[in-house]
């Protein structure tokens, strides 16, 4: 019954141009995130609607790239360098996983079943849920809301459709 959600492509596999797929539509699907979160918050009026911190100011993005600043550079990022290295943090994990899921596409084409919606189930959950919390980027998932977490769960439903949307193009022309 899923098959028939979004049918299988016919071709040869090639992982590169998976990868590259993959790269392309996750720095895509990224983007529309943001977007998307944007209109919500500004819907909500709720400047921060799902942003997961270890306190009320800091995005996870943010103190995962200073956390690694420090850890690579021994350098404490400036206010004016985490307004760039937060969204660069997002938008870096946003390509790296769509490249893994572009290249996964050519060898288990099923990860393509439901249009991207399981692949943004498992971002959601592995990322958000699970990986952000266990290294201190966040609180515990049980300390928000289910508003929260329905806002993040969306938020990766629109990355993982664009994500399989974008990806199909891309591998379609290259």
């Amino acid at each position: 019954m899923l098959e028939n959600l979004w049918p299988r492509e016919r071709r040869e596999s090639n992982p590169w141009k998976g990868l590259a797929a993959g790269l392309v539509a996750g720095l895509v699907a990224s983007w529309t995130m943001n977007q998307f979160q944007a209109l919500w918050s500004e819907a909500t009026e709720d400047e921060k609607a799902g942003q997961k911190s270890s306190d009320d100011e800091t995005p996870a993005t943010v103190r995962a790239a200073d956390a690694l600043s420090e850890e690579v550079f021994g350098h404490e990022l400036t206010k004016s360098e985490k307004e760039v290295a937060g969204p660069a943090m997002h938008y870096a994990f946003g390509a790296a996983t769509g490249g893994v899921y572009g290249a996964m596409a050519e060898f288990v084409p099923d990860v393509t079943v439901g249009a991207g919606m399981p692949f943004a189930t498992a971002v959601w959950f592995l990322a958000d849920e699970v990986t952000v919390p266990l290294l201190g980027l966040s609180k515990s998932p049980t300390q928000y809301p289910l508003s929260k977490h329905a806002y993040s769960l969306a938020s990766h439903f629109v990355y993982g459709l664009t994500t399989e949307v974008v990806r199909r193009a891309v591998r379609t022309a290259i």
